[in-house]
């Protein structure tokens, strides 16, 4: 962002909050939202950094705010968006980056640790959504943006608490896009894969440089724009862009009884077939299906006890 003329017009109106933005992912966030067009409201628990990433905004002819607070504090968060709202008048984009690290093995973890990364990622997330949401269905537009991880999607050695966290953040995401559709509310979740002061001490330079946040940020134009899908988790990194989804199986019909048990076992291996698998819509399409198997389904596929 070093000339006016490269500020875009993609989100020319729209105002954005992004926590965590003092530094790494965060700021490169804030500084893209800012390029594309949306005044930013620069969150982070330094307000020194927060500041100097919002003049970095202005002195490209951009708007931006900065602000500090913790997401864990709720009436920190909430001054952080009545100060938006007295500024500009609406809140169409929040994207929930800011978060910790305890990395260590959970033989070895306190529940200290463990708790202190939950009430980071998922608890501050959930605080300042909150804080935005009604915002959001009065004015009929919204754009949430979750941070998850692999870590939490697939599990990573030494980071239970982390990776309870980011997927946990997943499930939110999944009800909040439910409950915020007919309000034109879209939420999604970005899966980043980035050097960062969370990262430092664990990649070689050559692999630091090739994680640049930067190769991240233009994910979450996908993720906040007018025709952004919902409940999408898309993985990005190193300029790489994929998309992740949490699947269900045709499955077998096993039924009760005192067989049941061993036919669960017996049939392991149709249980787990991905062939058919789906990406159900809501919740409620595991018991859909379920309900909707039985013995004469289960016969018709060459009977469930194998």
């Amino acid at each position: 962002m070093e000339h006016v003329e490269e500020i875009g017009s993609e989100l020319r109106g729209r105002v954005s909050i992004v926590t965590g933005a003092g530094g790494g992912l965060g700021r490169s966030h804030a500084m893209l939202l800012a390029r594309l067009g949306s005044r930013v409201l620069v969150n982070d628990m330094n307000l020194e950094a927060a500041e100097r990433v919002a003049r970095e905004i202005a002195d490209a002819s951009g708007e931006a705010l900065a602000f500090a607070a913790s997401v864990t504090d709720e009436a920190g968060i909430e001054e952080m968006v009545a100060r938006v709202m007295a500024t500009w008048g609406r809140v169409d984009i929040l994207v929930n980056n800011a978060g910790i690290l305890r990395d260590r093995s959970f033989a070895k973890m306190t529940m200290a640790e463990f708790r202190a990364v939950v009430d980071v990622h998922l608890m501050g997330s959930a605080i300042c959504t909150k804080a935005v949401w009604d915002i959001m269905r009065e004015q009929r537009h919204g754009r949430v943006v979750m941070t998850t991880s692999s870590s939490g999607l697939f599990g990573n050695f030494g980071q239970a608490n982390y990776g309870a966290a980011k997927m946990a953040l997943v499930g939110l995401m999944q009800t909040l896009a439910l409950e915020g559709e007919k309000y034109g509310i879209k939420v999604n979740c970005l899966a980043p894969t980035a050097a960062t002061a969370m990262t430092d001490g664990l990649l070689s330079e050559e692999s630091f440089a090739r994680l640049s946040p930067d190769l991240v940020s233009p994910a979450l134009l996908a993720l906040v724009s007018e025709d952004a899908p919902t409940r999408a988790i898309l993985c990005a990194g190193a300029g790489h862009f994929a998309r992740s989804n949490v699947t269900l199986t045709t499955g077998v019909h096993v039924g009760g009884g005192a067989d049941a048990p061993r036919g669960v076992v017996a049939n392991w291996h149709r249980i787990s077939d991905r062939t058919g698998e789906i990406v159900p819509d809501y919740g409620f399409a595991q018991m859909e299906r379920e309900l909707a198997s039985g013995p004469d389904e289960a016969r018709s596929r060459g009977g469930a006890m194998a």
